[in-house]
């Protein structure tokens, strides 16, 4: 117990966070048998904290969209089979028609990522229908706020202007009336992507296929719609991007790396794009007098298409960053861990810490997990905190865990401290494992703990 007394504050170390982002248009196709490129799994050292993948265009039929609802979608199911054993969670999700935006983490960054809002924005159809819009995440990570958008905006040559007025209309409906999240233009990180749909002006079908076939870009960049509405619009032109060194990603024949062959015709573009914005520091006057920003950079590793996929008319797009902080937040709300020996055969003590500026509720809950989970609702068992609580003084807490419904196991496992209010992990333990013993079949009468 006394090894869960709150030390005192340290400054904290300053930490890189890798960030691994996916934009995708899979034209209502189903996931390949590898996604080992598109992820990075095929890279040695790649060391990844995060992934931020967002598809566009998923399949959105009545059926299928009443099938997503009562289980996971093909496209999520796929992500977590493959990277539930890297370590990796699925924080959040959010999904309108065929929109989905998925946040995978590390389960040692679960408390530090504290998931504020998820938001849908049609913009389609008189701004009532779905099919065109964004999507958004809005997370606290490590006391820093970030929102993440994933976005299909309107197609077709002629249509720009259109593009850039969906543009302004998703980033103004980003605000979080009733609740104490700043203005988006407040956050300090946005990363904005998806299938954004600009294409290259001026030249002819001719002259863009044979740029690209030559390797010559520069003057296709010159006439991306996008690089032009960026060198105008003073808003727009605080988004950063990569350079654009790999193909245009749009429009293939399905199952080929042939630019579209059809009747049509339709000429090559930069549909699919990844963009980021950091939030400006303040000027004060006189300059001397300014007190130093926290420390917050970010840094692109890469910006690529992968050409080897080839399931839609789109390529998809990646880009790996380095999110270097200083964590505002550097210590979990609450420190858990096991008390002795976890065996089969008896209820278990779990001790933990709060940190005098959380407020517990009596449904929060403390989650039993496999390493490897997929996401907070993979529990193998859980209890009320309130209801199993059997000691509470000077900010430490013990509550007992009833491990009559657990399978014997190799495994090992995790706790994890779910918080109702802020509606996100707060704590977790390190790996432990529980040692094989009698079962009784004794399964929890309660209900369920949800999100």
């Amino acid at each position: 117990m006394a090894a869960l007394n709150p030390r005192k504050p340290t400054e904290p170390r300053g930490k890189t966070l890798s960030i691994h982002v996916v934009t995708w248009n899979v034209a209502s196709a189903a996931p390949p048998l590898d996604l080992g490129d598109l992820l990075q799994l095929n890279k040695d050292n790649l060391n990844l904290d995060m992934y931020v993948i967002g598809l566009q265009e998923m399949n959105c039929g009545i059926m299928s969209l009443l099938s997503d609802t009562a289980f996971e979608d093909p496209w999520s199911s796929f992500f977590m089979d493959v990277l539930s054993p890297l370590s990796f969670v699925k924080v959040s999700s959010v999904r309108m028609q065929g929109l989905l935006l998925l946040f995978f983490a590390k389960h040692q960054h679960l408390p530090f990522v504290q998931i504020l809002s998820t938001k849908s924005t049609p913009t389609g159809l008189f701004g009532y229908w779905g099919n065109k819009g964004g999507v958004t995440i809005c997370l606290k990570l490590y006391g820093y706020y970030v929102s993440i958008i994933n976005c299909h905006l309107p197609p077709h040559m002629a249509n720009n202007d259109q593009r850039l007025e969906h543009f302004d209309r998703i980033l103004e409906m980003q605000n979080f009336e009733g609740q104490d999240i700043p203005n988006i233009l407040e956050h300090d990180f946005i990363l904005w992507f998806g299938d954004m749909n600009f294409r290259i002006d001026d030249f002819g079908l001719h002259f863009v296929r044979e740029s690209i076939k030559n390797r010559c870009y520069s003057d296709l960049w010159e006439k991306d719609q996008l690089s032009i509405a960026k060198r105008h619009d003073p808003l727009l032109r605080e988004f950063q991007e990569g350079p654009l060194l790999f193909p245009p990603t749009y429009k293939f024949d399905k199952n080929s790396n042939n630019y579209d062959t059809s009747e049509k015709k339709r000429k090559p573009a930069w549909t699919d794009r990844i963009l980021w914005r950091l939030k400006r520091q303040p000027q004060a006057n006189p300059p001397t007098q300014r007190l130093p920003a926290p420390h917050f950079c970010l840094s692109l590793r890469s910006y690529v298409s992968h050409m080897m996929y080839c399931i839609s008319d789109h390529k998809p797009v990646t880009s790996t960053f380095d999110l270097e902080l200083k964590p505002l937040a550097s210590a979990p709300l609450i420190t858990l861990i096991p008390e002795g020996l976890w065996t089969m055969e008896n209820d278990m003590l779990i001790s933990y810490s709060l940190t005098p500026d959380f407020l517990s509720s009596p449904w929060d809950w403390i989650g039993l997990y496999k390493v490897g989970l997929r996401h907070i609702n993979d529990y193998v068992s859980y209890v009320w905190v309130r209801d199993n609580q059997v000691s509470f003084s000077d900010g430490l807490s013990q509550v007992y865990f009833n491990t009559s419904n657990i399978p014997e196991t190799e495994d090992q496992f995790l706790l994890c401290y779910y918080s109702n209010s802020l509606h996100s992990v707060v704590g977790i333990s390190k790996p432990f494992k529980i040692q094989p013993g009698s079962l009784a079949e004794d399964p929890l009468g309660e209900a369920q703990p949800h999100l």
